[in-house]
């Protein structure tokens, strides 16, 4: 893989994607609210898109983590995915998700309705993990941001070797 020391540092702002979509009735579970899992296929979909621009190609996903979901999404409401880059390592990076919905025929301000972090993996063309470009904060913001997902990696990587160190327990 090569060296990430030569690639230019990028900062969010560069790859930050809004999508927005309305949900119709084909979203809706059994309890006549839009489905989590589309909820879950719209910020692995987004998320997707931004590490894809930030690595100059394709990405893969490898956790969803950090996914809370605070609020019932409705048939009409429109649902905004807002996704950034908030680290940036050797192959793999975060992005950070909300997603907030507001109502198609009224002028209402959007609440938010979920939240996720994702660790996506950049890959070449065998799937192999390829160099992704540093992050470059540049804002208060982004540099908050960068903080707390070094935390969330530190956690990560823990957790994965605890349950590791398990050996298999049932």
């Amino acid at each position: 893989m090569p060296d990430t020391s030569t690639l230019t540092g990028r900062p969010p702002s560069a790859s930050h994607l809004t999508l927005s979509q309305i949900m119709d009735q084909h979203h809706t579970n059994l309890m006549g609210t839009v489905h989590g899992g589309r909820i879950l296929n719209l910020i692995d979909s987004v998320a997707g898109v931004v590490a894809a621009r930030h690595s100059d190609g394709p990405a893969v996903t490898a956790a969803i983590d950090e996914t809370a979901f605070l609020r019932a999404v409705r048939v009409g409401d429109v649902v905004h995915v807002d996704a950034r880059i908030t680290w940036a390592g050797r192959s793999s990076m975060e992005v950070a998700v909300k997603v907030s919905a507001d109502r198609w025929d009224r002028a209402v301000p959007p609440v938010d309705v979920a939240t996720a972090h994702l660790v996506m993996v950049a890959v070449d063309d065998h799937g192999h993990p390829r160099a992704v470009p540093p992050l470059r904060p540049e804002t208060d913001g982004d540099r908050r941001r960068y903080r707390e997902a070094h935390i969330r990696r530190e956690h990560r990587l823990a957790l994965r070797r605890a349950l590791l160190d398990g050996g298999g327990e049932a």
